[in-house]
């Protein structure tokens, strides 16, 4: 198998690169930074872990993936979908076990990128990705709802249910200044995104105040991060802060250090390690076709996969966590103007900035405020009307989309996503075998097609052998469908049976048995078996497989270019196929 070769998108962007395109990555880098910030730091925080890793991860793969990714624009760091997967880690294995699983994500990504695999993650059903996406969302609302209360839990399970039982437990210990800020950096959220931008447009307009227009650009994360700090600390509010609960971040850029593993741990992290890997491939691209449908370009899926690969092998040794391509700062940097990776690169220049100069004023950060922004991502996140639109669908995507979602929420991601692709491909096994179909060709279509043959290529009279019976086969036959060609060796009569392979698209290795038997069938009761009109595929397996069967199995197998041609043969010796 020939693998991917490594070229980076980067390298064709820096051809024809001006001085325009560096301001446009610059204003749109800086921007994104911005935005990236609380997101990364309350990614982090829902995850178990300490702000600075969803801030040193959103560094290095973002530089990463900026530079060697297969897409322009893409921005990677810490997501959303990783919060249940990436706690549930942390609370089986531990931080090295969370390391050492995303180390192993890293080299299956890269892995896949190497092997063309990039193209694979496409044939994921709607049904599944839709149903796990908001599956994700619940449960990112739902392991919010501790800091959005303000509860004070001493240990958060991991599962959606031990999850309601443990703020249903300690549910006396509300903190209502906590929620009342909550509700109102919520309430900030959805005034800012409706309003905002159409005060944007307006300011345009205006000579004197066109300057102020940028202002409301601003993202509704941002705004509520400032808000929500800003208006706890004027009014006093008592609430646990990232100061009080991890000391603040630290005022360094990330650092290399290794960490200890052995084959069993590797061994039992191995499940989570492919369920990073698979989501963070199907995360980032479907992040970088949001990116395609933006920009009008087209993404290099495999380079994407193995850049991706590479920034989860090195996050670890910074202290970092599962980074895959993100659709709200990717989206933000396409709308402020980005051209090249270089965007990318500033985002994470704009990151370590904020790290070195700002690291003292996140300690005042309310954790009420970040959980306001993940509700909020978390409801942007879930596509809710699938619900409604269920009925449109017919029986089996209904039960694979509730399937997946319940699974998602109440067992975990890793069954969820096996039970779905399972359910999808029986039922798109089901639907080609109905597809597949055989049916008779009727007399008078025989005696036209007889007529139409040339008589001088087949001297014989087609009625000196009877009868005739002619079958045309429509679809694919495979394993699912070899019970037609059963249900014909048992109405045998004698005398010739045709078998049209025209409509024939695909046939595997059970179509070819189930074709041999048939013909056995056929010697057992004299009758003659004629197959015709095979291309493409089913001719090519007819011709590499034969052989092997040809002694007392094929004998009576023939094979014809077309179906006139076949029954202008009946009655004479014609070439055997083999």
């Amino acid at each position: 198998m020939k693998l991917h070769a490594f070229k980076p998108r980067a390298l064709l962007a820096f051809r024809h690169y001006a001085l325009e395109d560096l301001v446009k990555d610059v204003g749109s880098g800086v921007s994104v930074g911005f935005v990236a910030l609380p997101l990364a730091m309350a990614f982090a925080i829902a995850s178990g872990l300490t702000p600075e890793a969803g801030l040193f991860t959103s560094i290095v793969a973002g530089l990463v993936v900026s530079l060697l990714g297969g897409t322009h624009v893409q921005i990677a760091g810490p997501a959303g979908a990783f919060i249940v997967v990436v706690y549930a880690v942390v609370q089986q294995f531990g931080l090295s076990g969370l390391l050492l699983t995303c180390f192993i994500s890293g080299l299956l990504l890269l892995a896949f990128g190497l092997m063309r695999m990039g193209l694979l993650i496409r044939f994921i059903p709607v049904a599944v990705v839709g149903a796990f996406t908001n599956g994700i969302a619940v449960l990112i609302m739902v392991s919010q709802l501790k800091d959005f209360l303000g509860l004070d839990v001493a240990h958060m399970p991991a599962d959606f249910v031990g999850i309601l039982s443990a703020l249903l437990a300690n549910s006396a210990s509300m903190n209502p200044a906590a929620f009342a800020l909550s509700l109102l950096c919520v309430g900030v959220w959805i005034l800012w995104a409706k309003f905002a931008p159409a005060l944007s447009r307006r300011l345009q307009g205006m000579p004197g105040l066109a300057g102020l227009s940028g202002l409301f650009n601003l993202p509704s994360a941002m705004i509520v991060l400032l808000a929500g700090t800003g208006l706890a600390q004027a009014l006093g509010w008592e609430m646990a802060t990232i100061g009080s609960r991890f000391g603040g971040i630290p005022e360094h850029l990330p650092t290399w250090h290794g960490f200890e593993w052995t084959w069993s741990e590797a061994r039992a992290v191995f499940p989570s390690a492919l369920t990073f890997a698979v989501l963070g491939a199907i995360e980032s691209l479907l992040c970088a076709r949001v990116a395609d449908q933006l920009t009008h370009d087209h993404h290099d899926a495999n380079q994407e996969l193995m850049a991706q690969g590479l920034a989860n092998v090195l996050t670890p040794f910074l202290g970092g966590m599962p980074a895959t391509g993100t659709i709200a700062r990717t989206v933000t940097n396409i709308k402020s103007g980005a051209r090249t990776g270089v965007a990318g690169v500033v985002h994470s220049l704009t990151l370590m900035v904020i790290v070195l100069v700002g690291a003292s004023l996140a300690k005042q950060v309310p954790l009420a405020c970040l959980s306001a922004i993940l509700m909020m991502v978390g409801w942007n996140m879930g596509e809710w009307r699938a619900f409604a639109q269920l009925g449109q669908f017919r029986p089996p995507y209904r039960i694979t989309f509730l399937a997946v979602f319940g699974l998602t929420v109440f067992i975990d991601l890793s069954t969820a996503v096996q039970v779905g692709l399972a359910c999808a491909m029986i039922t798109f096994i089901y639907r080609i075998s109905e597809l597949t179909r055989i049916q008779s060709v009727s007399a008078m279509e025989m005696e036209s097609l007889m007529a139409n043959a040339d008589p001088q290529a087949f001297p014989s009279n087609p009625k000196e052998e009877a009868p005739i019976h002619c079958h045309r086969l429509v679809g694919a036959l495979f394993f699912g469908a070899v019970e037609l060609l059963e249900t014909t060796a048992k109405s045998l009569t004698g005398g010739t049976l045709i078998l049209d392979f025209e409509g024939v698209l695909y046939m595997d290795s059970s179509g070819l048995d189930a074709l041999m038997e048939l013909s056995r069938s056929c010697q057992a009761q004299g009758t003659r078996l004629i197959v015709c009109s095979a291309s493409h595929q089913p001719r090519d397996i007819l011709l590499r497989l034969g052989p092997k069967y040809h002694a007392g199995q094929l004998a009576t197998l023939e094979q014809y270019d077309t179906l006139p041609d076949a029954l202008a043969g009946v009655g004479r010796h014609g070439p055997a196929l083999i």
